[in-house]
């Protein structure tokens, strides 16, 4: 049973179109060359249809196009062709000439053969085919899409020596047991910090219980992605430190050996998916250096350079992400939001430079996405389970027999081991056209995984969650309720919040506004950081219009504020620029209202 849910209301915001021809009929066979009828039809009808019964002006303008059978042409000629000459196309010529009009161009099926219908379909956008393959890796790894919780900061573990004048008595449980050589013992205690920005100096960390000279920091927790993008991360420090972002293992800055008791600034650029949470962690030592200080710094995509502010982190931890380092071709914007126009060469070689690095991806961790180890008596099976439902979560839905047995059996089958198989699963799936275009999978059915598909393209760029596809494989996405209930869970998703901003960041042209520049001896303090204070007091004032408790679009126009801190408020021309800001919103939404009514105006008179 489909769900009365029109399919109109689930199209992308950012949708993108590659034409691609759909065959409404069966498929027929064109007439053979040299077909008996033809040389009839040549003679005694192309005159008054034209050669391919596209009709003749003034003569018989009509197509000759129509639902009749052979037969039942056949009659009609002998009783009624050609024109003023009845009578003269009968019997054997009568039933070869109907039977090459109705194979050439009369019938549904050399209509739809010859006048295909053209049908446009979405392909993924660059954003989307990254949040998409993030997600399916993602699919293996319980837990690494939760929501960030309320509490802000990293949490940090303190480890170093007591200072001399502390006894283990005065708080025991921050002490290990004294040893009886008489060293101090140890201390290891945890808190949490807003911010990584630190001038511990000649002293440490904690001046009653941890000892001057030496101890050992690590900070550790989330950090949320604000936006698509680099994001250049930065450690001041003349300690040794290490900075791992979205990896455990291997460091994205490794400064562990000091070069000398210098402050030194090292920055290493890592690209992120905006509206995620990514697991962090900062590790930094002292050991008999005169001083100690650490800053963990970022520059994210169109902000300044600043100290990583604790609206960023969180101190409870999260599994990694897998993000694509593929190059893409910028998705085509000349109409507005991007789209899918064209498909180039280097679009189809980056997605296929994309699948053979998720492929690569897959084979190392496999143990750990596909919960089996080597030498298991069922890994075999479990490796199959992995790879079926990875093509399942690529395709947005069950795969059929046909094609269980083709992109799964088959590939077990002929591969030469179980892991070779997987990695053939994998490239099939990001590969097939029911991956990169999601309409296809549907087949023109609107069913509950059809309503899950644009869901999660429309509020996410991706493709449905665990918790979506499992609404949908339970018949659960069929009423307005339904669809309404996942929309509200969805959009809570910091991923709807990133697509929000992207949404006004093309509206409100703010490309345009980054790129600006002033004279500044007449605006003076117009630089870097103001475009970058000025920024984030557009979007903390959207997101107030948009996501607060009283959230109402007309103050888009009726607003008479604007959110500033001490930087922007101490601008002479504050005031100015505020109306600008103001007069700016107010314009560009009544010229989107505008637009609006007079699109609804059109299908009214179009519906009517």
């Amino acid at each position: 049973m489909n769900p009365p849910v029109p399919k109109s209301t689930f199209h992308t915001l950012c949708s993108t179109t590659a034409s691609a021809l759909l065959v409404a009929w069966p498929a027929a066979a064109a007439p053979a060359p040299g077909h008996p009828g033809a040389k009839v039809f040549a003679s005694m009808c192309a005159e008054c249809h034209g050669k391919k019964g596209e009709g003749v002006a003034n003569k018989f303008d009509e197509p000759l196009v129509g639902t009749k059978g052979v037969k039942a042409l056949a009659k009609y000629i002998a009783r009624t062709m050609p024109e003023d000459k009845e009578g003269t196309c009968v019997g054997e010529d009568a039933d070869n000439v109907a039977a090459y009009i109705h194979d050439a161009f009369y019938s549904p099926a050399a209509q739809a053969r010859n006048n295909p219908v053209r049908e446009t379909l979405s392909r993924l956008t660059v954003e989307q085919y990254q949040n998409s393959v993030t997600d399916l890796i993602g699919r293996f790894r319980p837990g690494f899409d939760r929501a960030p919780g309320k509490e802000r900061g990293l949490r940090g573990s303190y480890r170093g020596v007591a200072r001399p004048l502390i006894t283990v008595e005065r708080d025991p449980a921050a002490f290990s047991k004294k040893k009886k050589d008489g060293q101090r013992p140890k201390v290891n205690f945890q808190r949490v910090d807003d911010q990584i920005a630190f001038q511990f100096g000649a002293a440490s960390p904690d001046r009653e219980q941890l000892a001057d000279e030496e101890f050992n920091l690590r900070w550790e927790g989330s950090l949320i992605a604000p936006e698509t993008g680099i994001h250049e991360f930065i450690v001041k420090t003349e300690n040794g430190f290490r900075l791992f972002v979205n990896n455990a293992k291997d460091p994205v800055i490794d400064g562990w050996v000091t070069p000398g008791p210098q402050v030194r600034e090292e920055k290493r650029s890592v690209f992120l998916l905006g509206g995620r949470a990514y697991p962090i962690s900062l590790e930094h030592f002292k050991f008999k250096e005169k001083s100690a200080s650490i800053e963990l710094r970022w520059k994210p995509p169109h902000g300044r350079e600043e100290v990583i502010p604790k609206e960023q982190l969180e101190p409870q931890g999260i599994r990694e992400s897998y993000v694509l380092s593929a190059n893409f071709p910028a998705d085509d914007r000349s109409d507005g939001y991007e789209r899918g126009t064209t498909i180039s060469k280097e679009w189809d070689q980056a997605t296929t430079t994309a699948a053979l690095e998720t492929v690569a991806y897959v084979d190392a961790n496999l143990e750990t996405l596909s919960g089996t180890k080597s030498g298991q008596p069922d890994r075999a099976e479990k490796l199959k389970n992995f790879a079926r439902t990875f093509a399942e979560a690529a395709f947005r839905r069950p795969l059929s027999d046909e094609q269980r047995q083709q992109i799964i059996e088959a590939q077990f089958q002929a591969a030469p081991t179980p892991e070779i198989a997987v990695k053939r699963v994998v490239l099939l799936a990001l590969k097939s056209p029911r991956f990169l275009y999601p309409e296809l999978a549907s087949q023109g059915v609107v069913d509950d995984f059809t309503v899950a598909s644009r869901l999660a393209l429309q509020l996410w760029d991706s493709i449905p969650d665990a918790r979506l596809a499992k609404a949908a494989a339970e018949g659960k996405l069929r009423t307005r309720e339904q669809v309404a209930a996942e929309a509200r869970r969805m959009v809570a998703d910091g991923r709807a919040k990133t697509k929000v901003h992207g949404f006004f960041h093309h509206w409100l042209e703010l490309e345009r506004a980054e790129s600006a520049g002033k004279d500044p001896k007449a605006f003076p303090g117009f630089d870097e950081t103001m475009m970058a204070d000025l920024r984030e007091s557009l979007w903390l004032f959207l997101d107030e219009v948009v996501w607060s408790e009283k959230s109402d679009y007309r103050q888009l126009i009726n607003a008479d504020y604007l959110w500033l801190n001490e930087r922007l408020g101490s601008l002479p021309h504050i005031d100015y620029l505020m109306a600008f800001v103001m007069f700016r919103l107010a314009g560009i939404t009544h010229g989107i209202r505008g637009r609006l009514a007079r699109g609804n105006a059109s299908s009214d008179h179009a519906a009517a």
